[in-house]
């Protein structure tokens, strides 16, 4: 009796709840807020698999993407079950994903055309080279003006351009009108509010911006820019504010998670926009970083974009209503953070998990000169070098797995010293502290580390999943929901942690000088793709200095043949 009175007790001063999707590179959640605290109820994540067909090459299975949603829904409403938490509380659901990654799939069938082409991926650097070469001055910024981006693999324009080229149901389903295009986000929220039986194909003026098919000033998708790519315009969502309502969910009814149907999808932003908001750096000024697979550091610019003179990327930050101004930010973007610890793990075997890696890394408290750039998928900010690749130098007998993971985890915190740098001298106002979060800041060592090597404090709220919370935000904010206030006098003030700097500025200054140094060695590495032989194999003449020496010492051999004395 008085645990059924308590359980009813919790129903009522709970108050209303939004839920959010959380669609990341690495794995997917749903998670449930309060909205009058912000306080986390409860959640539930599944991994993602990535594939590499080819070496740089990044997939994933948008069938498997949608239903870890499904799974992540499911299992989380019956947590709440469990928890006496009313299902039917939940007012609204806000979707945050990881950017750029590009899907086309039939409107028709609701099938997906071809694997996710994942933001880190690489194939289109042939592609990129090419569209470089035909502008005035072979310039990478050509577009920047409209796009606020450099012309590179990261973004999905090129990626939607290779499968045009390159997948021949993508190019028919286009042909015959049953072709929709849209990242992550688009795809979600198309298959829960109907699919192919009435689905909302749209996105935010978020990921929109991150296509360069989208004029950030107009903030309307850009003719010019879609004939520069020759992407027909009737295949893109239509580009709507990051928090109205979209539509509807439509889930079985036979489901725990069924009780979600009719809740509006009312929250929609990129993974850093939405941490941006989380993080409530709703300011001209303030700035946050998020660890995640890769790192991201987004500094709020108010209502007008800034160009970026040092490597950084000009993007929309959020647009909290239909009739509400867009507000912009300065990003800069580094490819691996998170990634680099997967690939010790997976690729090298020499730890078994994230923490055994700071394990390690806390057991010498030293790189012993050894320095880690995993220049995997090219160098992003503030270089935009794609023939750079991965190295590891500095090594000697003495080093050892524990040193490398050190390294592993001062790259991390290098690459961000290297994006903070480029925006207080595009802003010039230095940042006094930096506001983090994502999965990497667990690990204590590193959020130290981080703080030594700026110079400046870290902090980082005890609730990680701003990521999260900033899409519960922007849904439970929405016209025709409004259980969110993001009123500054009604934002809860989070609690937080705070890293201050504990070594001298000094040897800080050295071990960045060093890092730099081999950030220089780590370029032109990859520039084209090699040629093939015919059987799919590079062909040792694709490589000219190669092919002449090969010739010259076939040719020398011959003449001595010729030329020995009878």
């Amino acid at each position: 009796m008085n645990g059924g009175m308590a359980a009813s007790s919790n129903r009522i001063t709970l108050g209303p709840l939004v839920a959010a999707i959380d669609q990341g590179t690495s794995s997917t959640r749903f998670l449930v807020f309060n909205s009058k605290t912000a306080e986390l109820l409860s959640h539930h994540q599944v991994e993602i698999r990535q594939s590499f067909p080819k070496e740089g090459w990044v997939e994933e299975d948008p069938r498997e993407i949608l239903q870890s949603v499904y799974e992540c829904m499911e299992r989380t409403c019956e947590k709440l079950t469990q928890l006496n938490i009313d299902i039917s509380n939940i007012k609204a659901i806000g979707v945050t994903n990881q950017r750029e990654t590009t899907l086309v799939w039939d409107r028709r069938t609701g099938e997906p055309l071809y694997n996710a082409i994942v933001w880190l991926d690489l194939r289109t650097q042939s592609t990129v080279e090419r569209l470089i070469s035909k502008t005035p001055g072979r310039n990478k910024n050509h577009l920047k003006h409209k796009t606020g981006l450099p012309i590179s693999t990261y973004f999905s324009a090129v990626k939607l351009r290779w499968l045009l080229d390159n997948v021949p149901e993508v190019r028919e389903a286009v042909e015959s009108n049953r072709a929709l295009f849209g990242t992550v986000d688009s795809w979600l929220i198309w298959c829960l509010t109907g699919g192919a039986c009435g689905g909302v194909h749209c996105t935010d003026v978020t990921n929109a911006s991150r296509t360069m098919l989208f004029n950030i000033h107009t903030l309307n998708w850009d003719p010019e820019l879609c004939r520069y790519f020759g992407v027909p315009m009737e295949i893109l969502p239509r580009v709507r504010s990051s928090s109205e309502i979209y539509g509807l969910m439509k889930i079985s009814s036979s489901l725990k998670s069924g009780a979600l149907s009719g809740i509006p999808i009312s929250g929609c932003l990129g993974d850093q926009s939405a941490a941006l908001v989380g993080q409530m750096c709703f300011q001209d000024g303030q700035a946050k970083n998020t660890y995640g697979t890769g790192c991201f550091l987004l500094r709020n610019t108010g209502s007008k974009p800034v160009m970026s003179d040092h490597g950084l990327l000009t993007t929309v930050a959020y647009k909290l209503g239909r009739d509400k101004p867009a507000c912009y930010a300065l990003e800069g973007s580094v490819a691996i953070a998170g990634a680099v610890v997967r690939w010790l793990q997976d690729n090298l075997g020499i730890i078994g998990s994230s923490e055994e890696l700071e394990q390690c890394a806390a057991s010498v408290g030293t790189s012993y000169g050894c320095y880690f750039v995993p220049a995997f998928s090219g160098l992003y900010a503030p270089y935009w070098e794609p023939s750079a690749r991965g190295i590891i130098c500095g090594l000697t007998q003495f080093t050892n797995k524990n040193h490398v993971a050190f390294a592993a985890l001062e790259a991390v915190c290098f690459q961000t010293r290297e994006i903070l740098d480029a925006m207080n001298q595009d802003s010039g106002i230095p940042l006094s502290q930096l506001q983090v979060d994502g999965g990497m800041t667990s690990n204590r060592l590193l959020m130290q580390l981080q703080a030594d090597i700026l110079c400046i404090p870290v902090v980082k709220p005890s609730m990680p999943e701003t990521t999260a919370l900033g899409a519960a935000m922007a849904a439970g904010a929405a016209e025709g929901v409004s259980v969110w206030s993001l009123r500054s006098e009604d934002l809860n003030e989070a609690t937080c942690d705070k890293f201050e700097p504990q070594i001298n500025p000094e040897e800080s200054e050295l071990r960045y000088a060093r890092w730099k140094k081999a950030v220089q060695k780590s370029m032109n590495w990859e520039t084209t793709e090699p040629l093939s032989n015919g059987n799919g194999e590079a062909s040792i003449f694709s490589s000219v200095p190669l092919g002449f020496y090969i010739m010259g010492s076939m040719l020398m051999l011959i003449g001595a043949k010729f030329l020995q004395p009878s």
